[in-house]
């Protein structure tokens, strides 16, 4: 089993200004480092087999966060081992295939554990989905973004 989440920060929260940075800009016209590293901070979280993977605790910029986990779920469909970073974090989430399931495992914390291909695969589309339906419903110009475009 597998949960993969993000909630977006409180709005007391530093976090939140970079949901609000976003609004000044043309959405359409963002450019992809910005909208990887600049903007649109989240609690993410990810738990495969009660083994948290990701602690919700965890601050990370959403556009970055989906579009790696995009590539990591091509790589993955392909039948490659695959990969998944955070921005300025030296932690990395390993995706390898082991007997038709997927381990995985964070650079940072001990332990892994295993899931089906199709669920994870499943679960990642679904958060793709979210991550940018919330993204157009927060600031409805981003559907214009060819890097927000990338994300489903």
């Amino acid at each position: 089993m597998i949960h993969l989440s993000f909630d977006l920060p409180e709005p007391a929260s530093s976090w939140r200004t970079t949901w609000d940075g976003a609004r000044q800009d043309d959405p359409a016209d963002i450019a992809e480092v910005d909208l990887r590293y600049k903007y649109f901070g989240v609690n993410v979280e990810m738990v495969v087999d009660d083994v948290e993977i990701i602690s919700k605790s965890r601050f990370v910029t959403l556009v970055d966060l989906a579009l790696s986990l995009r590539g990591a779920a091509d790589r993955i469909s392909r039948g490659e081992d695959a990969a998944f970073g955070f921005t300025e974090s030296e932690e990395v989430i390993r995706l390898r295939q082991v007997d038709g399931h997927i381990s995985v495992s964070s650079s940072k914390k001990p332990g892994d554990a295993s899931v089906t291909r199709e669920e994870l695969l499943e679960k990642v589309s679904e958060f793709l989905q979210s991550a940018h339906a919330r993204l157009v419903e927060e600031i409805p110009g981003l559907g214009e973004n060819p890097v927000v475009r990338r994300i489903t």
